[in-house]
């Protein structure tokens, strides 16, 4: 599992979120997590093949259908967060690996080992079962001001984030 200067290093420069298998409903966890990343200024691309749009972003059948439209306007996905089962993991790090993009994000009880290795050895960061908004509030200093442990010591004041 990375460190948490990896998981910082991935969150502050993957700022383009390729989300596999964003659901449209406000009350499933891809929804809240994307939703949360979104508020905090990341780029959220949603894919999903039986939507048309999500939290304001024109969904797309796939990762590679999702990167090409982005090429289109000069951006690039940097990070691709699944939220799909370890079985359907191995076909998204090829498209992950194709894209270029920096990071492969398998959510919170997503295991694939054989796609992780692949990705690494492609040169892509892996985290595998951990959830992105967890992470992110974890380590810029969203949980800790619920009196959550984080983890994390640190003499330095919790960046305050807009909210």
């Amino acid at each position: 599992m990375p460190d948490i200067a990896t998981l910082r290093r991935i969150l502050g420069t993957c700022k383009t979120i390729a989300v596999v298998g964003l659901s449209p409903q406000w009350h499933r966890p891809s929804f809240f997590a994307a939703k949360y990343m979104q508020a905090h200024g990341y780029r959220i691309v949603p894919v999903n093949p039986a939507a048309r749009e999500i939290l304001g972003e024109p969904s797309y059948p796939s990762v590679t259908a999702a990167a090409q439209a982005l090429a289109a306007q000069g951006r690039r996905i940097d990070l691709v967060d699944c939220f799909r089962r370890s079985e359907d993991i191995p076909p998204l790090a090829d498209e992950a690996i194709a894209i270029g993009a920096k990071c492969l994000w398998l959510q919170i009880g997503v295991v694939h080992e054989a796609a992780a290795a692949k990705a690494r050895a492609a040169g892509l960061d892996v985290v595998m079962d951990r959830c992105v908004k967890i992470e992110h509030a974890r380590l810029f200093g969203g949980l800790n001001w619920a009196g959550v442990n984080t983890r994390v010591i640190s003499s330095r004041r919790p960046q305050h984030l807009p909210y």
